[in-house]
């Protein structure tokens, strides 16, 4: 695989007759909190909400006639199925995508909205594309890899020929690695227009098989992937890419699911983004990354915005907690007439806002004069929370915090 500047500026001529090239904006409130200029990469802002769009719509372009007649497949937990799909409708082609039995909903429906047929088959993306090789040889459909193909990975290139045209004076760039293509072409197009810049790549822990062949320097299999970020969850690292990484990156790092969640919700709150799990990768990789970076200026990418409802609802719950901005607390009083009111006169006088109460007689834990009442308070911040737990143990009879 031979990546240069000069192909990924050929692909970015291509592109520009299909894609407007992706916002760039700079985050005051985190800058200031981060302390260096940070600026945000918006790919969740492409047509499918994800950077996939650029290399699978420059792969299915350069396709002969015979090939655009056969039709395509891919494999895909989500994001390259959309890129797929879309690239397929905008040239007229036919495509198919096999996806895990467990993809995100919304992005199932988001690829067969847009006409692909759809193909549900394996529990990992590696199971996929398993299934997706046998499916190509029946039919001879030409597949459009996620990752290890030389024009996807000039296509997302082109992401970072815009970072450096939207802010020539970048100093560092962050994103994630799933298969590794997003950052091959990024950092090639980055160290060939400005040497002297720092490329970081980023993965999950559930799912690092990209990060520890960098560091053990051969291809390693990290086992089925535990994260919820499906978009980067690949297993097995691919020896292709980790030669193509290996020269261009300055760091690699690993991140949890717990500080993904906590930058799913930063970016919503304080840069009203939304973001997946592998778009939000690239801010908590910030805070382990070992070199200075404050008074640099950041490009953060923010490689795609397909979160389901439903997980980004439970992000928003669990932050909220851990910022000490909601509180699950369950008390125990006296079952006698009246309690339930002073105990929720005790909250208003507290400034807590109930969002739910559940009163229950019937725990084996509550004696005969007692009733339990399990509470999901909002309040101010963790300091809040506290005045609010010791105004509790003061007036109830019992109080426990619930995790």
């Amino acid at each position: 695989m031979q990546i240069t500047l000069e192909k990924i500026r050929e692909a970015q001529a291509e592109l520009a007759k299909y894609l407007e090239p992706s916002p760039l904006l700079k985050n005051a409130w985190l800058s200031e909190s981060l302390g260096c200029e940070l600026y945000l990469k918006l790919e969740n802002m492409q047509p499918i909400g994800s950077f996939k769009i650029r290399g699978a719509t420059y792969k299915i372009s350069r396709l002969s006639p015979e090939q655009r007649k056969a039709g395509v497949i891919a494999a895909s937990a989500g994001n390259h199925a959309q890129g797929v799909a879309w690239g397929s409708r905008k040239l007229g082609v036919k495509a198919t995508i096999v996806m895990p039995r467990n993809a995100p909903i919304v992005k199932v429906q988001n690829t067969r909205a847009l006409g692909a047929e759809i193909v549900l088959e394996g529990d990992t993306y590696d199971e996929s594309f398993k299934a997706m090789l046998e499916i190509s040889k029946k039919t001879g459909k030409t597949l459009v890899h996620a990752f290890e193909d030389e024009l996807i990975v000039c296509g997302q290139g082109t992401c970072g020929l815009e970072i450096l045209e939207q802010l020539p004076e970048a100093d560092v760039i962050v994103g994630a690695i799933g298969g590794g293509g997003l950052m091959s072409g990024v950092a090639t197009a980055a160290k060939a227009l400005k040497p002297g810049i720092q490329v970081i790549g980023c993965q999950a822990s559930g799912a690092p098989s990209m990060v520890q062949s960098l560091r053990q320097g051969h291809a390693v299999k990290a086992g089925r992937p535990s994260t919820f970020a499906d978009g980067i969850a690949v297993s097995e690292a691919s020896e292709t890419m980790r030669q193509v990484l290996a020269p261009l990156l300055d760091e690699v790092v690993d991140v949890d699911d717990e500080a993904i969640a906590a930058a799913v919700l930063a970016l919503l709150e304080k840069a009203k983004v939304i973001a997946e799990g592998s778009g939000a990768i690239s801010l908590a990789a910030l805070e382990k990354v070992r070199f200075p970076l404050r008074g640099k200026k950041i490009v953060v990418i923010v490689s795609g915005g397909n979160i389901d409802v439903n997980v980004l609802s439970r992000i928003i719950d669990r932050g909220l907690i851990r910022a000490g901005r909601r509180l699950r607390v369950n008390v125990w009083l006296s079952d006698r007439p009246g309690s339930l009111a002073r105990l929720t006169d005790l909250l208003a006088r507290q400034g807590a806002n109930i969002i739910q109460a559940i009163h229950d007689r019937s725990e084996p834990s509550v004696t005969i004069d007692q009733t339990e009442v399990a509470l999901t308070l909002e309040t101010r911040g963790q300091e809040h929370s506290d005045e609010v737990v010791r105004a509790l143990r003061e007036h109830v009879l019992r109080v426990e915090l619930a995790h």
